[in-house]
């Protein structure tokens, strides 16, 4: 049996851990759980430390349980948080369940016999749990001063808390207690924001049954710059590609600093301590060339998404560098095509004018205003520095026509090797 908590060490990927866990995980296979939150459809790249830590359990020998938070996602966890977030209605949280349930099943092996991945839902157990049973049977065995003392509540009690997220930390020790009662769950795993709700849980099971149970948490992750590590300008950075297009998906890893790349790989690569080292060694010979960044990005968005996102995100970076052809980019989607140029210029032309054609000099200076004059457009392409979709445009007398449309909409004119427009027809 591969030593799990030694794994979690090297990679960086362990927080705090109780007295007792590590011997405990090295002398039998255990079961243990991380609990994912229901506010949204789509898991984010934060969700992925603890996917991580799910998967390498697993890999150790041991049984991992996911719990989707059908009951806790309707108390919302102030764990972290500075406001109290809107309440879900049924059927939004149901949705929102579904769709995650979807993402863990992606990277947890269900099949591979006694430590096959399961997922749980905690509204299973508390639905027919009344609100007088609960204060009886868990309220009383947690002092208020006990639940006061945690760190999610103390940084809370300036701005007001409700009675609903209070309880919250008894709601998530009783998931504890309830899965270590009946389905022999020794362990609970999660965030270092999550540890004293997790203990909570380990001392419910001890105060109420006089039985054990242990508690890890990971880091969370923090960029060397100050910023919160799973967001970009244009928000989260989520696992559903309707949502973070594999492309943006791709970018959001290979963009990331030196230093913080030299984090992520440990973390979220599933490579060896000796593949892992040698990648950084790689990259420390030539660190312009981004070699950690690109096996990164290719590695997790593969897992994520498929092998064949994982190239068409490549070739569509590849067409923002010059390297691209007129082939990769008749096959960009639009979502991928306005991802790729989002930061280029952008202009409008009329699509029946393009339907009847139109002298290429004309339409790079009089209708597109990409030139300042029809002689200085015509003098470039004279030189050879204008491309239409990546074609080295040749005549000054040339056509263009709706036939270049790319999606029946767009044209990709580029004025030497990194200025481009994208030409808009409507």
């Amino acid at each position: 049996m591969k030593n799990f908590v030694e794994e979690l060490r090297w990679r960086g990927m362990l927080q705090d851990i109780m007295p007792g866990t590590e011997e405990m995980l090295n002398s039998e296979m255990v079961k243990g759980y991380i609990g994912f939150d229901p506010t949204a459809d789509s898991l984010g790249v934060g969700n992925l430390v603890q996917i991580m830590t799910l998967m390498h359990f697993q890999k150790a020998g041991h049984k991992p349980i996911a719990l989707v938070g059908g009951a806790t996602g309707m108390v919302g966890d102030p764990s972290g948080k500075s406001l109290e977030r809107n309440l879900l209605n049924a059927e939004t949280l149901q949705h929102n369940l579904n769709c995650q349930q979807k993402q863990l099943e992606k990277f947890l092996d269900f099949n591979c016999g006694a430590n096959s991945a399961e997922i749980v839902n905690n509204y299973d157990w508390f639905k027919n749990f009344t609100f007088l049973d609960f204060i009886r049977d868990v309220g009383k065995h947690i002092s208020v001063n006990y639940m006061m003392a945690k760190d999610s509540v103390k940084n809370r009690l300036e701005n007001g808390m409700s009675f609903t997220e209070f309880s919250y930390q008894l709601v998530q020790g009783y998931d504890f207690y309830y899965l270590w009662k009946n389905n022999g769950i020794k362990l609970q795993m999660g965030g270092s924001d999550q540890w004293g709700n997790i203990v909570t849980g380990t001392e419910l099971i001890r105060r109420k049954d006089s039985g054990e149970a242990f508690a890890l948490t990971t880091p969370l992750i923090k960029k060397s710059d100050g910023t919160k590590f799973g967001k970009t300008e244009g928000g989260n950075v989520w696992l559903d590609p309707k949502r973070t297009s594999p492309y943006q998906f791709y970018q959001f890893w290979l963009n990331a600093s030196d230093e913080d790349s030299g984090t992520f790989i440990r973390i979220f690569s599933l490579k060896s301590k000796e593949e892992i080292e040698a990648i950084e060694a790689e990259h420390a010979k030539a660190p312009h060339q981004r070699h950690i960044q690109k096996e990164l990005a290719k590695e997790i968005t593969a897992r994520v998404h498929s092998e064949k996102d994982l190239q068409a995100a490549i070739e569509a970076s590849e067409i923002l560098f010059g390297k691209g052809t007129q082939e990769s980019l008749m096959n960009l989607s639009e979502d991928d095509l306005l991802s790729v140029f989002s930061g280029v210029p952008k202009v409008n032309i009329s699509l029946s004018e393009l339907e009847a054609g139109m002298n290429v000099v004309e339409f790079l200076s009089d209708k597109t205003q990409i030139f300042p004059s029809r002689g200085e457009a015509r003098k470039m392409i004279q030189g050879g520095g204008v491309l239409i979709n990546k074609n080295k445009v040749e005549d000054p007398d040339g056509k263009v026509s709706a036939a270049e449309l790319i999606r029946s909409k767009y044209i990709l004119a580029q004025k030497g090797k990194k200025n481009y427009y994208l030409v808009i027809a409507s």
